[in-house]
């Protein structure tokens, strides 16, 4: 993760890995079949990281998932490592042929699909937005965070990553709260 985070796939070798693991390259191998299987399972323990010591190994749903993407805000202003390979293989990830594209499409289709239910149900249909008005909130949620790592990366005693998120959810939730409010008067 640490080879992948500072010199991003692309430049990452296996050697490198190896020795930062104390294992010979034909050792990684042995393990992982490629350097793509090992980036997407590098990938992959970030994520059950997020849920390790959660219920059932799995995110929550409902407005619990919610204060979970601020739990989990927090837990990443603590493990700079993880949020730097994640935040740099994202952003590589949208070049042409990269092995973790089609990992990281899915992955945010997913979010957004978890994040979307998440308001509805917290908020009953009475409350919930119109679709296209929930699906582009759910983006700009997911697209908050994102950018909140980067920031945080750069700068982290300015970014406060889990009031930030906080506040976001806070308002937005509100915000449908008082519109149906509204329609109903």
């Amino acid at each position: 993760m640490a080879v992948f985070a500072v010199r991003g796939y692309r430049n990452a070798s296996l050697a490198e890995i190896a020795d930062r693991v104390g294992m010979t390259h034909a050792g990684v191998l042995h393990h992982f079949a490629s350097k793509e299987q090992l980036l997407v399972e590098v990938l992959e323990y970030r994520d059950s990281s997020d849920v390790r010591d959660l219920e059932g190994h799995q995110a929550p749903t409902g407005l619990e998932l919610l204060a979970h993407l601020i739990r989990t805000a927090a837990t990443n202003a603590q493990r700079p490592g993880i949020v730097q390979s994640y935040s740099v293989l994202s952003a590589e990830a949208v070049t042409e042929d990269h092995p973790a594209q089609e990992w990281f499409r899915s992955r945010y289709a997913g979010l957004r699909q978890m994040v979307s239910e998440a308001i509805v149900e917290g908020l009953g249909p009475d409350c919930a937005p119109t679709e296209p008005e929930l699906s582009a909130a759910t983006a700009a949620i997911i697209a908050m965070m994102d950018g909140l790592q980067v920031q945080w990366l750069l700068e982290p005693t300015a970014i406060d990553m889990p009031g930030s998120v906080r506040l976001v959810i806070d308002v937005l939730l509100e915000h449908w709260r008082r519109a149906a409010g509204a329609a109903e008067a």
